[in-house]
């Protein structure tokens, strides 16, 4: 991460190198060949995104004291020395919440405005989010340093009590921002207009989840995506195509043919076969890790997690899915393709199985914003606040850091393979998106895992309590897929998730009268 200033070739290579395969983990060299290729579980988490490039803009007037009469406004920044001094503490305040941010930032030089024509300038820069520090000045000024492109950013922050008084902490209003909540984008290329919401008054951990959901966004976008054997989605069959026209996705499509000579060829080779075996040697000597299943399903395992490697450096994708997952892989691969995407997932990739392009945009959105593995599960019936989460793929180092201790079986619907049975602490919090088939409308909600049980049911299994109006959610049942993950990113979603024209429903919010969010 970086949040130094730097010059613009220092800048531009950073953000070149991000976009490169290199940065993504993929090398490319040949399948048996560089340790990179390796899975290695002392390796730190991948963050594969591109760095959010943020350009502070401070806006404010010189003031002229004349004689009986009123001539000045609010606020503590009023000369130009005042404002160079304020500016240099924006800088040191953005390097540091850029040091412990968790996500690449590129924080460009402040720049001093005082004019319409100043603030334009600026906006000639190339940046995802302008930050409008508002000290003082006029409306139209105030206008004129909004970004000016639909898919750019921006963020208003004022001061009240964190340094010298701002003007517009006073002056800010419905006049010049939007307001409720169905006004937002409509989509990648639209992102709306400067609401209410994207107002910061003092709090540096404000306005650090918000920039959170903007390198979320910034990284959603245009995600590229290897779906073998295809796409689809689970009851919405225009979900691969939604995915692709309102959000962006990359959807690479590679048949089952491109990968049969592939997994043939590496159980064929002796050197490979060796280092699987090693590697599952590795992986079953983790602490906590039981193995319940025939070795050679684990050692085939990660002969696979290889192959789908190959066909994301290939295509340059940090996210892979796999359609058919429970048929035609298993008499080709002779294991199931679970532990191989958990394998992916605790690395840093984005892996899911069943290819579900309804539920897989919002596991991609989740997993940039909360920089964390995420798990693709199904849910069940909601009662007395409980729901039980279940799949036979789920991460392992979903705090990005440690390995859950995990039972490796079989896939539960086969009896074939390997799959981890993975505990989660109890009494974790975690979020959940469970998308409304294609219809752009999101529900949203926080829940703590009670128990690790052994139902028959797919292998990793929780049961969660609901946190909030859990009642809500009998009316959202749709035996659809759900994305969880580690800690509550509910902000960030419903930041970002406005920006796309997408209806955020939050069911864990305390909105309602009297009635707590962890009620």
């Amino acid at each position: 991460m970086t949040s130094a200033n730097m010059d613009r070739r220092e800048f531009m290579g950073l953000t070149t190198a991000s976009i490169a395969g290199g940065a993504l983990g993929l090398s490319s060299s040949s399948p048996g060949g560089a340790e990179s290729e390796l899975w290695d579980p002392d390796r730190p988490l991948l963050r594969t995104g591109k760095p959010l490039t943020v350009q502070p803009v401070l806006m404010y007037r010189v003031s002229e004291k004349r004689r009986a009469s009123s001539w000045k406004s609010w606020g503590g920044v009023q000369t130009d020395d005042a404002a160079v001094r304020e500016a240099a503490e924006i800088s040191r305040q953005l390097s540091s919440l850029a040091d412990r941010a968790g996500f690449a930032t590129l924080i460009r030089p402040v720049v001093r405005v005082k004019s319409a024509s100043q603030a334009r300038q600026a906006h000639d820069n190339d940046y995802d989010v302008v930050i409008v520090y508002a000290a003082a000045g006029s409306g139209d000024l105030l206008r004129a340093c909004f970004a000016p492109k639909k898919d750019r950013d921006t963020i208003v922050f004022v001061r009240h009590r964190s340094g010298p008084a701002y003007y517009w902490y006073e002056a800010l209003s419905t006049k010049y921002l939007q307001a409720g909540d169905n006004i937002g984008g409509t989509g990648p290329l639209d992102h709306g207009g400067v609401h209410v919401e994207d107002v910061v008054v003092d709090d540096y951990d404000e306005l650090l989840w918000r920039l959170r959901a903007l390198y979320g966004l910034k990284n959603f976008v245009g995600a590229p995506i290897v779906a073998l054997g295809g796409p689809w989605g689970k009851y919405s069959p225009q979900a691969p195509r939604v995915a692709g026209e309102e959000y962006g996705i990359n959807i690479i499509e590679v048949p089952y043919s491109d990968i049969e000579s592939r997994i043939g060829s590496a159980r064929a080779d002796r050197t490979l076969v060796s280092k699987a075996e090693e590697q599952a040697e590795r992986y079953l000597s983790l602490p906590q890790t039981t193995l319940m299943t025939d070795r050679r399903y684990v050692v085939n395992a990660f002969l696979l997690h290889r192959i789908f490697r190959e066909l994301m450096r290939e295509h340059n994708a940090p996210a892979f899915t796999i359609k058919d997952c429970m048929t035609k892989i298993l008499p080709m691969a002779q294991t199931t393709p679970c532990l191989a995407l958990s394998l992916l997932n605790d690395e840093g990739f984005m892996a899911f199985c069943e290819s579900d392009f309804v539920v897989i945009p919002a596991g991609i959105l989740l997993h940039y914003i909360s920089g964390k593995p995420v798990f693709l599960h199904n849910s069940t019936f909601p009662h007395k606040g409980i729901c039980t989460c279940a799949h036979c793929s789920a991460p392992r180092r979903l705090d990005g850091r440690t390995y859950e201790p995990a039972k490796i079986m079989t896939h539960y619907e086969s009896e074939y393979g390997a799959a981890p049975k993975v505990e989660m602490p109890i009494g974790r919090k975690v979020t959940f998106v469970d998308p409304e088939y294609s219809t752009g409308r999101w529900v949203g909600f926080t829940g703590v895992v009670k128990s690790n049980p052994l139902y028959e049911i797919c292998r990793s299994q929780q049961d969660v309590e609901i946190r909030g109006r859990w009642k809500k959610l009998l009316n959202e049942v749709r035996d659809s897929h759900w994305m969880m993950a580690y800690g509550d990113y509910l902000n960030e979603l419903r930041y970002a998730t406005r920006r796309l024209g997408i209806e955020w429903v939050d069911i864990s919010s305390a909105e309602d009268p009297g009635e707590p969010a962890d009620g």
